[in-house]
């Protein structure tokens, strides 16, 4: 269930002031950088009708030493669906169609059915992999503090996300974003939790508009399946 969370989670700054000094400057050009970014980001997954990777995950735990581990693949296509099945260390595979969520568990034997507002502290995440948010409306964008550069010496995204009406209480403090050089998909997203959780997901062996199946997306149950109602986490 933490797993499923953390899966369903995966604007712009004032300057002021006459003369500037050099800290202004670097940050202005930090903040035009990031800016060019966000255009370049938000284009590719315009452009995008679906998308295929492989994923790993890493999740740190305040309060444990080691982190979890796990991988596997994710599946996107618009409007809204998405398919993130984890491979390993065990078997989990999550649905969303829109607002719609199934995540079956195949070693419990169960499926669990509900709603994405009710069941994510937050859609930012995920709307951001489907290409269905605009960043300035769903998110405070930042150049990310110290070096802030990744793949190719590309500007880092910290992407601070607006609370919604009908959203739980905000639980995500920050989302830091990277991109690959060249095709501006996402390479990483972490997220950093206001209790001090960390979890860090990234992408390889991307492959989009390969034309993925409608029934790709929809969960083929075995007949013995439980169905359970997954918990609400938004207020009423």
């Amino acid at each position: 269930m933490k797993r499923m969370l953390f899966a369903c989670l995966l604007g712009w700054l004032l300057f002021s002031g006459s003369a500037a000094s050099a800290e202004d400057a670097v940050d202005d050009q930090a903040r035009k950088e990031v800016q060019d970014v966000v255009k370049r980001l938000q284009a590719r997954y315009e452009k995008t009708r679906d998308l295929q990777a492989d994923f790993t995950q890493k999740t740190t735990i305040e309060g444990f030493e080691r982190p979890m581990t796990s991988s596997g693949k994710v599946y996107i296509k618009k409007p809204g669906r998405l398919r993130w099945n984890y491979l390993d260390p065990s078997t989990e595979d999550i649905y969303v169609d829109r607002d719609d969520v199934k995540v079956y568990v195949p070693e419990h034997k169960q499926v669990l059915v509900g709603k994405l507002t009710q069941m994510a502290a937050s859609k930012a995440p995920l709307e951001l992999l489907q290409g269905a948010a605009k960043l300035d409306a769903s998110f405070e964008v930042e150049p990310t503090p110290g070096k802030g550069r990744g793949a190719g010496g590309i500007r880092l995204l910290t992407l601070l996300p607006k609370v919604h009406e009908g959203e739980a209480h905000r639980s995500l403090q920050r989302i830091v974003v990277e991109v690959f050089p060249k095709t501006y998909f996402i390479r990483s997203v972490t997220l950093y939790e206001i209790s001090g959780n960390v979890s860090n997901f990234e992408f390889s062996s991307l492959q989009s508009n390969i034309g993925l199946a409608d029934d790709l997306f929809t969960p083929k149950l075995p007949a013995d399946v439980e169905v359970v109602k997954a918990p609400v986490l938004s207020q009423p």
